[in-house]
């Protein structure tokens, strides 16, 4: 159950607690025709910090990777620098799902960028039950010049607002396109049309990649860095990342012990909570291993995999 009161579907794709499957974390990025998607894939793919990034899109029509990105094309699949990779699924999604975990090296983190009038919600059910992914959330984006008026047009405008409802985080973008005081008039019609879900600016694409692509492993137990095992603060520890917005601070929070997940998960996604990632393999109370995922203000909880990494240390992104 996520705080926002709304189930996030958990089906084969979430492994169980038996299973020797290396889960491949997923991030849905959807949007109306013209919203950024792609200039926020690139941006991602330059500020990557060696995270072999794998981009799925419905077609190479619809997507412009960057020419200096691309090192060479195999069938349909671009070879991109820092060992990424983009490949078109069209009709067989599955098939190339497969073969994209099948690639050696392995991509670190899936990228699912929708077609402008796909729903990512429907996009995300067909992800869910491919094996061997861990959909951690939805990332929509919002043209700050024009959303309001698609969201009103008697043709597509249902379409445009089920797209926003689907986003577990909202991007606004092309804020330069707006001017201020428009881009905060989108901001409260879109906290009113989506209550519960954060909004965040993005110009250019510009955003901390920890953001849409998710986080990877905190610092090992008794570093240099360690904060001590105070309750969490989100103003603690740094950890830098180039290329990372100066909007935002991450850090982890240590949790050597059994802990009420579905509370913690709840104080994350609070009203006033300046978290919009977070990520951690926990101790429930009842001595279980749970894996808790955060994006925006939603939460999910399921089963980690056979053999975690690391226990007890929860990773976090925030706005400062």
């Amino acid at each position: 159950m996520t705080a926002a009161g709304a189930a996030i579907p958990a089906g084969p794709a979430t492994g169980t607690a038996g299973s020797e499957l290396t889960l491949l974390p997923t991030t849905v990025i959807g949007g109306w025709l013209g919203s950024g998607k792609t200039t926020l894939v690139n941006h991602l793919l330059r500020t990557a910090n060696d995270r072999r990034i794998a981009v799925l899109v419905n077609d190479f029509g619809e997507v412009s990777i960057d020419a200096d990105l691309i090192e060479g094309a195999d069938g349909g699949v671009l070879s991109l620098a820092g060992g990424c990779m983009c490949c078109s699924w069209g009709d067989d999604l599955f098939g190339t799902l497969a073969r994209v975990r099948a690639r050696q090296p392995g991509p670190d983190v899936l990228l699912v960028e929708t077609s402008g009038v796909a729903q990512p919600a429907s996009v995300g059910r067909l992800l869910r039950l491919a094996p061997g992914l861990s959909v951690e959330g939805t990332v929509v984006l919002a043209d700050a010049d024009s959303i309001r008026r698609q969201a009103a047009d008697p043709y597509v405008g249902d379409l445009v607002r089920q797209q926003l409802a689907d986003a577990d985080l909202l991007l606004v973008t092309k804020p330069d396109l707006a001017g201020a005081e428009q881009v905060d008039a989108v901001k409260q019609w879109l906290g009113e049309r989506v209550p519960g879900v954060r909004v965040i600016v993005a110009p250019q694409g510009q955003i901390a990649p920890g953001v849409v692509l998710g986080l990877g492993p905190a610092p090992p137990a008794g570093g240099a860095e360690d904060p001590s095992d105070a309750p969490w603060q989100p103003s603690g520890w740094r950890r830098p990342s180039a290329g990372a917005d100066a909007r935002f601070e991450s850090g982890w929070q240590s949790h050597p012990g059994p802990v009420d997940v579905q509370a913690l998960g709840q104080s994350l996604c609070a009203q006033g909570s300046r978290v919009v990632r977070a990520k951690g393999i926990l101790t429930g109370l009842d001595g279980q291993l749970v894996a808790l995922h955060v994006v925006g203000r939603r939460f999910t909880l399921s089963a980690p995999p056979a053999r975690p990494a690391q226990v007890g240390r929860l990773a976090w992104i925030a706005l400062r």
